[in-house]
């Protein structure tokens, strides 16, 4: 999939008229690949030993781009006064930890019949869903609970 992604992101990119740089064709395959949902600048540490003449600028050019088309989703902060991306827009939950700012992803495929269904009584054409929940991840509650024993 990420492989595809990657594709429909570079493609993307050329067809609104951005040049596909090496380093916008290293954001995109690093953006598709990425494990979680990263920041702006998170990108560019990954990306700028390879590419030493790679800008911020350009990272947040890219994201902005793809933001605009469309095919990632800006999760906002996570607690931690960054903007996360979500290069997937297929219809999912994220989850949202409040202490260590994780986000996870839980698929459920009801949520593909509610887009469905909304898509159908509404007339939109809908590029993506996402419904964000906030809370604390069983890591840092399992941290909290043992601090919270040896206090006792």
């Amino acid at each position: 999939m990420s492989d595809e992604r990657t594709i429909t992101f570079t493609n993307a990119l050329r067809q609104a008229g951005l040049r596909l740089t090496p380093q916008r064709l290293a954001i995109c395959r690093a953006l598709a690949n990425h494990p979680s949902h990263p920041t702006a600048a998170e990108l560019f540490e990954q990306l700028r030993a390879d590419f030493p003449t790679l800008s911020l600028a350009t990272v947040y050019t890219t994201l902005s781009t793809l933001l605009a088309l469309g095919l990632i989703h800006d999760l906002g902060s996570a607690g931690d006064g960054t903007l996360h991306y979500d290069p997937d827009t297929e219809p999912h939950v994220n989850l949202i930890c409040t202490r260590c700012h994780q986000i996870s992803d839980l698929g459920d495929e009801t949520l593909a019949a509610v887009s469905q269904r909304v898509a159908r009584r509404s007339g939109y054409e809908i590029l993506g869903a996402r419904i964000a929940y906030y809370g604390i991840c069983p890591t840092c509650a399992k941290h909290s609970s043992r601090g919270a024993s040896g206090r006792r």
